[in-house]
């Protein structure tokens, strides 16, 4: 467990961190192991060119040590903690109710890897409106400029500590 004040690091739970530092392990290992295992089983049936399998686990390998490669950066720089204070204040970490553009929206400010397998809208915090939004706090109203140009209006319903 690393703690950074780096700003490219993410804040994580430790739940996070452990579901996330138990996959690098798995894909480091074992992972890579039967990948090995699906491309040698495929070398031995002949002309790799036309070998469907052969590439299918060539591409899986390729993906498998993409994420390795990202796991093992994104735990390297992140930021390990508790959640954040329940005190109404937009941080990493926080699951957030606002108003956008006249929509009421909830999403997690942080790292997609915090919210795991649910289908909840995630922001980053580097994100326009992310960036926008750290420091505010409910009842606050403010604009951000889109990717596109246009200002838009937010308005903070409630910040709460996501629990997962």
């Amino acid at each position: 467990m690393s703690s950074t004040n780096s700003a490219s690091a993410a804040w994580l739970t430790q739940e996070a961190y452990d579901r996330l530092k138990a996959e690098l392990e798995h894909l480091s290992g074992p992972g890579r192991a039967e990948i090995v295992q699906k491309i040698e089983a495929a070398r031995q049936e002949g002309d790799l060119k036309e070998n469907g399998g052969y590439h299918a686990a060539k591409e899986e390998q390729g993906k498998i040590e993409a994420r390795i490669r990202q796991l093992t950066v994104l735990l390297r720089d992140a930021q390990v903690g508790a959640a954040p204070a329940d005190d109404g204040v937009v941080e990493p970490g926080m699951l957030v109710v606002a108003k956008i553009a006249g929509d009421e929206e909830k999403f997690l400010l942080g790292s997609r890897e915090i919210a795991g397998s649910s289908d909840l809208d995630v922001f980053s915090e580097k994100s326009p409106l992310g960036s926008a939004i750290i420091g505010h706090k409910e009842g606050d109203t403010l604009s951000y400029t889109a990717p596109n140009g246009k200002e838009i209006p937010v308005e903070i319903i409630s910040a709460k500590p996501f629990t997962g």
